[in-house]
């Protein structure tokens, strides 16, 4: 249970990280960048790759089959 909650939060860093560069960038689209230029850039950064590994690390841990632990039913 612990190591679901430090993986959650280590998940969550890393999309904030990820969204953060991503809305930080959007200074270039007024430099005269264009979209497609816009997203080539973006892509290539390595801040920008947190935003998927973390949003694919907080689906596993919501999403993971198997009992729940917080509300445990027992039939008397």
């Amino acid at each position: 249970m612990f190591l679901k909650i430090i993986l959650f939060i280590f998940g969550i860093i890393l999309t904030i990280v990820g969204f953060s560069s991503l809305f930080l960038y959007l200074n270039l689209l007024t430099m005269g960048y264009t979209f497609l230029e816009y997203v080539n850039f973006i892509i290539s950064k390595v801040e920008f790759l947190c935003l998927p590994i973390g949003l694919i690390i907080i689906f596993i841990l919501i999403f993971k089959g198997g009992k729940n632990e917080i509300c445990i039913r027992h039939n008397s």
